[in-house]
């Protein structure tokens, strides 16, 4: 007779210490799945709440994070204004970013829950802060970047996959060669594990411009726009100015840098293009003309010769019931991982979800007239699963 015990069925599964932890894991990446789960009883609160857990769904929630709001730049500082709606939906103030001098900060970038920042308080220094942690880190911009010839320094940040740990921030910037225009692109890596920035990468780039009607042109030649970095895949994607509009590509993997021509009749300027995503996975980027959204994507045929063909065409003053003799309207920004386009118009900032045209308003014209540019928080936000004063403002957040 065997003596093996046969578990009871009231024991099973949500009793078995290691297939409840799995179930947990699959929970809906919202910021209020694990608060909620967290007052079943003590058992699961203690499992919900501990570090190695939250690492964890972290982690296997990472390719779809929802978006949580965004991060601007307004004449008192950074703001943060969420996008979900209750109970997910954060405060505002949960995501501030408190400092003294926040009118000397320059948002740059903000990806797997850290947000770059361009510290002017302190000279050349980057500022590197965890959302969900709080930490601050602060980084000396590279002494390369550091110089007259060197203009418009932005950056990027990211986190390897599965990691929670470290990070890396990449530095771009392009330099003035000599008197006749000859300009490069310039990249350098920091890694967090080891502390340093690594070895410079440039490129040359040429510039098009044959006459002085940009003084902007004439005076700095090819600059980055200001608009946050895009990731695809191993690489990072900026826009330049310049009248052959360009996109610069700086791969992580072989280190490299390359620049590659947009269409020859594409709307350039800062605030009407934006490099984003396309619906396949491959690389995409936004035009927009008057209030007529384009989405084109970049192929490459069998003989690997790339291209670009107009994919999709929104015609904006319908689709959010705009009047254009009212005023006009800009990309602020574009959230990866959910394939959202921020735009700001003449009656407010708007979210909008490219492959199904649905549509969110997130705030006021007069809350936003004077944002510049939109930074998605795109993260699984786990910051108020141990505190029971965070975990209820969460719940009872309207």
């Amino acid at each position: 007779m065997s003596s093996r015990r046969h578990r009871s069925p009231s024991a099973a599964p949500l009793d078995d210490e290691n297939l409840l932890p799995e179930i947990l894991l699959r929970l809906p990446p919202q910021p209020s799945s694990l608060p909620r789960a967290s007052l079943v009883c003590k058992r699961w609160r203690g499992l919900v709440s501990d570090p190695g857990f939250l690492r964890r769904f972290r982690i296997h929630h990472r390719r779809s994070p929802p978006l949580l709001g965004c991060f601007v730049e307004e004449p008192h500082g950074i703001s943060f204004l969420p996008a979900l709606e209750a109970p997910n939906r954060l405060p505002a103030c949960r995501l501030s970013f408190q400092s003294g001098y926040n009118n000397r900060f320059k948002l740059l970038n903000c990806r797997h829950g850290l947000v770059l920042i361009a510290d002017k308080t302190r000279h050349h220094q980057f500022l590197v802060w965890d959302t969900i942690t709080g930490d601050q880190y602060h980084l000396a911009v590279p002494a390369l970047f550091d110089t007259e010839e060197v203009v418009l320094v932005n950056g990027a940040m990211l986190r390897a996959a599965g990691d929670t740990h470290h990070f890396q921030v990449v530095c771009v910037a392009t330099r003035r060669l000599d008197l006749h225009r000859r300009q490069a692109a310039l990249a350098c890596v920091y890694s967090s594990e080891t502390g340093a920035w690594g070895n410079l990468i440039s490129t040359p780039i040429q510039s098009d411009l044959d006459s002085q009607s940009s003084l902007h042109l004439y005076l700095f030649g090819i600059t980055i726009m200001e608009a946050p970095a895009m990731l695809l895949g191993d690489s990072l994607y900026w826009t330049l100015t310049d009248d052959s509009s360009s996109i610069l590509e700086f791969d992580l993997l072989r280190q490299s840098l390359a620049v590659m021509r947009m269409p020859k009749d594409v709307y350039k300027y800062e605030g009407h293009i934006t490099v984003i995503r396309a619906d396949s996975g491959g690389l995409g980027f936004l035009m927009l003309t008057d209030f007529t959204l384009q989405l084109w994507k970049r192929k490459i045929d069998c003989d690997g010769v790339a291209s670009w063909g107009l994919e999709k065409t929104v015609e904006l003053d319908k689709l959010l019931s705009l009047n254009p003799e009212k005023g006009s309207i800009m990309i602020l920004g574009f959230a990866e991982e959910n394939k959202m386009v921020f735009l700001g118009t003449f009656i407010g900032l708007f979210a909008l979800q490219l492959h199904s045209l649905q549509f969110k308003k997130l705030s006021e014209r007069t809350e936003t007239k004077s944002i510049s540019h939109c930074h998605p928080i795109e993260s699984v936000y786990t910051a108020d699963v141990g505190g029971e004063h965070g975990r209820a403002e969460l719940l009872n957040n309207a």
